[in-house]
């Protein structure tokens, strides 16, 4: 089976706000102040046409299975983008679709400019902290900007600069 990632396309915001809703509801993290209940996961598509962002769905014999993108969120230091609705579905995880994805957003945000990449997630989500953890994000004891997403409670922030410096030796 073959993993197509691509951008986002208007048929795709249904899947992805169904996608995303159950893995909120399969963590118990269906609450107020998330994405869960954030208007904007409708409608993903017009979302990522603001200037500085990206969209990618992960699609697997055309299903959308994940996610991911990156998005100037209001009040981010200059130069600082957020990883932001990035989610798998149950059975593609462990598969190594979720680092791939991550990995080409990281490449994305750098070529966008990005100096440094935000992310704001929950303890529910463990495997995927420690995914962040592995690729370089640090933990901060407050969170950035302003998401709206108040309920979360994990904030991390990994700098673009230095993968770059070293895969680009002077």
């Amino acid at each position: 089976m073959s993993i197509t990632i691509r951008a986002i396309e208007e048929k795709d915001n249904l899947p992805l706000a169904e996608l995303i809703r159950k893995v909120f509801r399969e963590f118990k993290i269906d609450k107020p102040g998330t994405v869960y209940t954030d208007p904007t996961t409708d409608d993903l598509y017009h979302l990522f046409l603001a200037p500085g962002s990206v969209y990618l769905v992960a699609v697997e014999n055309g299903e959308i299975i994940g996610g991911c993108g990156v998005f100037p969120t209001d009040g981010l230091p200059e130069g600082c983008a957020e990883l932001v609705k990035f989610y798998l579905s149950a059975e593609t995880r462990g598969r190594g679709i979720g680092l791939q994805l991550l990995e080409r957003n990281m490449e994305l945000a750098r070529e966008l400019g990005y100096k440094q990449l935000y992310l704001e997630s929950f303890p529910e989500l463990a495997k995927a902290v420690s995914m962040y953890t592995k690729a370089g994000f640090k933990p901060l004891p407050h969170a950035l900007g302003n998401s709206g997403h108040f309920a979360c409670n994990i904030w991390m922030l990994k700098d673009l600069t230095k993968v770059a410096a070293a895969a680009n030796p002077q």
